[in-house]
């Protein structure tokens, strides 16, 4: 059974971090891109950034380059979000999903969320 669970949302300070983590089960991991995904209240799904092992990439939004990193530890089958330097505007619900496609362009599998939210 294909699971991404993702974890370690909560409430943030602007300018605090916080680091997601999308753990895997049930595919091979390396096998296929991971994409994070977030969507605010009121408006629609938006790409994050999308890291492909087989090439060794990562693209981010240019709203988050400088600020987010995506890493990946095979042997723990996870990916993680580095998310620094936080917006209010970066407050959505997280999405990591897995993509046969190594720019994400379209989705195979999702995990179920989890809320960030930025605020003083």
């Amino acid at each position: 059974q294909v699971q991404l669970v993702e974890s370690g949302g909560g409430l943030v300070q602007p300018g605090g971090s916080l680091r997601l983590s999308c753990t895997t089960s049930g595919f091979t991991l390396d096998a296929y891109a991971i994409g994070w995904f977030r969507q605010a209240p009121g408006k629609e799904r938006e790409g994050v950034a999308c890291n492909s092992f087989t090439y060794g990439t990562t693209f981010y939004a240019d709203s988050v380059t400088g600020r987010f990193t995506v890493s990946r530890d095979s042997a723990k089958n996870t990916v993680y979000l580095e998310m620094n330097s936080l917006k209010p505007e970066d407050t959505a619900v997280y999405y990591c999903a897995a993509s046969k496609n190594t720019r994400c362009l379209y989705q195979n599998y999702w995990g179920q969320g989890t809320q960030v939210t930025v605020s003083s």
